[in-house]
Order: C-alpha cells, then structure tokens, then sequence
C-alpha cells in the first residue's frame, strides 16, 4: 500500500517585492510594472488591486495596474 505525502506546516511562498513599485514579483528577473530589476525579500503587507480607475486604496498609493503589491519594502 502506497503511502500518500502529507504537508507539514504552511508552504512559505519566496515572493519578492520590487523596491520601486512595491509589485510582488515570483522568480521573474524584471518588474512587469516599472522594468526595474532590483527586488527585496524583505516586505510586508499585502494589498490586491483589482481595479485600480475605481479603487480608492490604489489612487493613495499611486498605483495604475492590477495586481498584488507590498505595502512596506525594505
């Protein structure tokens, strides 16, 4: 009888976040935002934007395009 893999604890994502435009970035190389190629691993908070023309969360933080962004970069 095959013994089926079970996770242990939360799977920790390494996302990075672009320290120009704050756009949580995977493993790419280059932001798709601002073409920047300089990324932290130390962020924190996280904002999804949807729609930013009708978000009053984006328009704060001057963003244009959706997507998922850090609040704070270090």
């Amino acid at each position: 009888m095959a013994q089926r893999g079970r996770r242990k604890g939360w799977e920790i994502l390494k996302e990075r976040a672009c320290k120009k435009c704050h756009r949580i970035v995977g493993e790419e190389s280059v932001c798709p935002i601002c073409k920047e190629t300089s990324f932290s691993n130390e962020w924190s908070g996280y904002v999804v934007i949807k729609d930013p023309e009708k978000s009053e969360i984006a328009k704060r933080l001057k963003i244009t395009q959706a997507g998922s962004y850090a609040l704070r970069v270090r």
